[in-house]
């Protein structure tokens, strides 16, 4: 069995690390450098870097803060944040980062998941899907939340697994940053309609969740920020948990 992955989550904006409830009310994390050498040290699988303010503000990812974040890690990299092209994942992969992730740009222009597949190949591509319940349906939104669409998620994710992407990350809006929980009625749906892994985002708030996550919500990775960039829970612990609870994880 394939080993659980755990993965930070690095929200960048203005070059500094942040973290907010329901994707608003950000406050400072601490300088994105530091912390993805932090957490390469202590046991992170991967590190996720999303330039949160890229899309909504129409401006690149940093791709020198890029360079010097990959400087500091041995574990593979996905960075997100207003990539748009070809060429902009070009720089990335040569700026150090082992995967790139779209969201916006993907729903925007679905071809591109094919282009970036073809190019890179597929083990690249991590499509992020960012959905919240209306009506008791699932809406994928952009522009870190604030544009609905009527995509409805599974249909959605469905459509980024053919087109070629190699991951999703689904965060759960109504989740995010409530430390309530992941949502893993839908993860579980996910990871069993699709054949490439998923990883669940929004709601980590104890180890508890985390394992619920990979058993109930059948995730191939758990990723979170705040509980990790406040101390809240050291990884090492968590892994520990996890495979005390039968879990397969790197120790």
């Amino acid at each position: 069995m394939l080993t659980k992955r755990i993965i930070p989550c690095l929200d960048i904006k203005d070059g500094r690390t942040v973290k907010g409830v329901n994707f608003v009310d950000l406050r400072d994390a601490g300088d994105p450098v530091e912390l993805a050498a932090s957490y390469a040290e202590k046991g992170a699988d991967e590190l996720v870097f999303l330039d949160i303010s890229a899309t909504e503000e129409k401006r690149k990812t940093l791709a020198e803060l890029v360079l010097k974040v990959a400087e500091q890690l041995n574990i593979p990299f996905t960075v997100g944040g207003g990539i748009s092209s070809v060429e902009d994942v070009s720089i990335l992969l040569n700026n150090g980062a082992d995967k790139v992730s779209i969201n916006s740009s993907a729903v925007r222009n679905p071809g591109l998941i094919n282009q970036l597949s073809r190019k890179f190949g597929s083990q690249c591509v991590v499509v992020a899907i960012d959905a919240k319940k209306i009506d008791g349906v699932w809406k994928v939104h952009l522009v870190g939340g604030k544009v609905p669409t009527e995509l409805e998620l599974f249909s959605w994710a469905e459509e980024v697994a053919e087109r070629g992407a190699g991951e999703i990350l689904f965060t759960s809006m109504d989740h995010d940053g409530t430390k309530n929980g992941f949502a893993n009625e839908a993860l579980a749906r996910l990871s069993e309609e699709l054949n490439i892994p998923i990883i669940a985002s929004g709601g980590a708030g104890d180890i508890q969740h985390f394992e619920d996550a990979f058993t109930k919500g059948k995730a191939d990775a758990a990723l979170a920020a705040s509980v990790f960039h406040f101390g809240e829970i050291p990884i090492s612990d968590l892994k520990k948990n996890l495979q005390q609870a039968g879990i397969p994880v790197r120790l």
